[in-house]
């Protein structure tokens, strides 16, 4: 069979798609801990020759999609990138959610997360204090869902077989033992954690559901186990409360309840 020869926009596809890695690369934790990281490193990341990998980052660059330490010479996410997922994250969920999270935050005097499951992680697209202000720190980041109490209760319409091909292979969690902890969270209304993502962190979470009943997002609170681990089921009951607020600003009416979860066999 002959070979198909690329076309412009397979090979603008292709180019975007190896922009998106070293984009991947510079979110990692390894990044985002060290401040930035170099050329030859990202290189190592992504698998491309040094020269290729320098190229795109100076067109990056250039757009502000990435921006370079003029001591360092390092690379981190550019302040472009960041403005467009601000504006891109002002959907109606984020909208409709951000004053109930400015409330939540304020009753419990702790940081308050708007969650979303993005492939095998929780994404938070929204951080608030109870100062009514955003909380940065989170945002755009991912973190196992099987670690967290905001993955617990975003998986909770799946089925076991969603489960296992999600999460099959993933040797941290066996598939029983989440499948268990989301039907823990589903009777209870509410997820907890402690100490099971981060020593020393705790968390609850519950899920907002959209108009036909689908959960869409979580609402998460995490803190110190020195400051919530005691007031953990106080802190979740109120935080489901929270979300079944969101979750009706979205149409969603109580009396519509969710099928019945199929049993893990």
């Amino acid at each position: 069979m002959a070979r198909v020869k690329d076309t412009p926009s397979a090979s603008r596809g292709h180019g975007l798609r190896r922009d998106i890695d070293l984009l991947e690369a510079l979110a990692s934790d390894e990044a985002q801990n060290a401040g930035g990281l170099g050329v030859v490193r990202l290189a190592q990341l992504v698998g491309r020759e040094k020269t290729q990998v320098s190229r795109a980052l100076k067109v990056l660059a250039a757009e502000g999609i990435v921006e370079r330490d003029p001591d360092t010479l390092e690379y981190r996410l550019g302040w472009r990138l960041f403005s467009l997922v601000a504006r891109t994250s002002e959907s109606r969920l984020v909208r409709v959610a951000e004053p109930v999270m400015h409330a939540l935050s304020a009753e419990l005097e702790e940081t308050s997360h708007l969650c979303v499951l993005s492939d095998r992680e929780v994404l938070t697209l929204l951080s608030l204090s109870g100062h009514s202000f955003r909380v940065h720190g989170w945002e755009g980041r991912g973190v196992p869902a099987w670690q967290t109490s905001a993955g617990r209760v975003l998986l909770a319409d799946a089925t076991p077989d969603e489960l296992y091909v999600r999460f099959g292979t993933a040797a941290e969690m066996p598939v029983q033992e989440l499948w268990a902890l989301i039907q823990e969270a589903r009777r209870r209304g509410y997820a907890r954690v402690s100490e099971e993502f981060e020593s020393g962190l705790v968390g609850v979470s519950a899920p907002v559901r959209d108009f036909r009943g689908r959960v869409v997002a979580a609402l998460n609170i995490s803190a110190p186990k020195s400051r919530l681990g005691e007031r953990l089921d106080t802190a979740g009951r109120t935080t489901a409360a929270a979300a079944g607020r969101v979750s009706a600003l979205l149409g969603w009416e109580p009396r519509r309840t969710p099928p019945t979860a199929a049993r893990l066999t």
